[in-house]
Formats: structure tokens, sequence, C-alpha cells
């Protein structure tokens, strides 16, 4: 396979993400698999799976401060983490990334100052995000004081100061009821009209009724790469929690019959993903089909 040089960015119209052989191994423990897909731009894309199943390694190898065993991922047409990306690239941790004994605007210029603005354009950026995610009435207000969605607002602004190309979020709805949820989400669907790339994870099987594209995960493998109704059409289920059963337990059946020796590989749906994309090399392209878990 032709690697492509950190300094070589891809073509304008190739993926907004693409990864290739993707494997991340800590100790004796695989965390990540061998893992091939590619994200069109100007969409969102919901990474879905249990808690544990390798989400949040996947999002930093995206971003680019995980660095994988074996693979590699190409962001915005440059390697994952280079120079390029730090002011093209938005990152909404888990974990709060806040300072909760600053007020919104506080943290909002400190990270501002941070990544490299200075004067009117840094106040100008810090007005635009606070607009953005429906913070003026909180501006002021010290973090620790800020309800739960309220807080996940200003970790979103700081991910926004830059405009970023490609927005990255792990589990940025967490623990929030379904009204501040559909609040969050109307905001992420704003940024995708407005040209943005959202990558979100989620254990929350119901918020892919609100993504483009799903790429279903279990055990450090990609179940899936498809769109919502492709997915359904082709499980016969009815909703996202079902397919997934479905694809766990044929999963789980192809990983009995392998270690029985009965067959070498799991029954595969075989069928390219819904949306358009470059393509890859046959081995490294990403099918929504059963993994063989050997």
């Amino acid at each position: 396979m032709q690697q492509i040089a950190s300094d070589a960015p891809f073509p304008g119209d190739l993926p907004a993400v693409a990864a290739y052989g993707l494997q991340v191994v800590r100790g004796s423990h695989t965390v990540l698999r061998h893992l091939g897909f590619t994200i069109p731009r100007g969409c969102v894309v919901g990474l879905l799976g249990p808690s544990g199943c390798g989400k949040t390694t996947l999002l930093r190898s995206v971003v680019g401060v995980q660095q994988p065993t074996a693979g590699h991922v190409q962001v915005l047409g440059y390697a994952a983490g280079a120079p390029q990306l730090r002011t093209r690239v938005g990152y909404v941790t888990q974990a709060p990334s806040v300072y909760a004994d600053l007020t919104v605007l506080e943290n909002l210029r400190y990270f501002a100052a941070a990544l490299g603005m200075r004067g009117w354009r840094r106040e100008d950026a810090v007005v635009r995000v606070v607009k953005e995610v429906d913070l003026a009435s909180y501006a002021d207000k010290l973090v620790a004081r800020l309800s739960g969605g309220q807080y996940s607002r200003v970790s979103l602004a700081v991910a926004l100061l830059n405009k970023p190309d490609l927005l990255v979020m792990d589990e940025p709805t967490v623990g929030l009821d379904p009204m501040v949820r559909r609040e969050l989400w109307q905001v992420f669907q704003r940024l995708v009209r407005e040209g943005t790339t959202l990558l979100v994870s989620s254990h929350v099987m119901d918020e892919a009724d609100r993504c483009d594209r799903l790429l279903l995960m279990r055990d450090g493998r990609l179940l899936a790469d498809a769109g919502r109704a492709t997915l359904l059409e082709h499980t016969g289920c009815a909703d996202v929690e079902e397919a997934f059963l479905h694809l766990v337990r044929a999963a789980s059946e192809a990983e009995a019959r392998a270690r029985q020796g009965a067959a070498a590989q799991p029954p595969s749906l075989a069928l390219p993903t819904l949306l358009d994309q470059a393509p890859a090399p046959e081995a490294e392209r990403a099918f929504f089909a059963v993994d063989s878990l050997s």
C-alpha cells in the first residue's frame, strides 16, 4: 500500500477521515482490531457501541493523541495529529476540559489565547461561539455553577473557537436530560449544514436517528458501517438497537464456528456503505459486514 506523507495533503474531494488497518494494542489487550473506514465531508457520523468497546480510543486515534500500533489514519488530507490540523480539528472529550473556577468568558478567552488568537480576533471568536451555543445568559457565571447541559455547551464552545472543519465529540450528551440532548443535537445539525463534519460517539442507540451514517462497534471491531435505513433493511430489524444485537449474535455465532473449525469466515452482508466516497484498496474498504472476531 502506498503511504502518503504527513505534509502531502489529499485532494479536497477525498474524505474528512480515512482509516486503514488501524490497530491499537495496550500490553496484551488489543483495543482496536484492524479498522478500516472513511468519513465523507459535511455529514454527521455516529460511532455507536457499548462502553469499553474502543470508541474513545478510536476518537483519540482520529485526533492524533493515540499512536496506532499498526495502520494509519488520514484527517483532512494529513496524517492524524499533524501540525496543520491544529486549527482545523475540534475535540470535545468525555471528561470536562474547561476550568470550573473560571467564568464562561474567562475560559473561552484563555483557550482562544492558547490557540494563538489575540486582540479583536480573540474577542470576535469568543462572541461568536457564545452565540452559537446559546451561552449569552451564562457568560459571566463560574463554570462550577452551571448545569450539566450548560457545562457541555462550554466545552463545545471551546472546540468551536477555530471554526473547525472536523469536530470530534466523545459522548457529548451522556448524562443529560432528553430536552438538553435535543437542544445540543440542534446545534450539531446546524454545524453540519454550515459545512462542518461531525464524528460523535455514543452508547445511546436512539441517537442513531440523528446521524447520516453509523459506525457500530463491539470489542474493538466494526460490526457495521452504513446509513440507518440500510442497516435496518439488511438486518430486517425495526430499530438500531435491535440491529446491533442482531449483528452481535451473528458475530458470536461466527466466532463459535471458527473455534470449532466449521467455517473459516463468518457470514457477511458485503454491502458497501451508502455514502459515496473515494475508493480505497480492496483490503482497506469499509464494508457493512459482520466481522470474523477471530
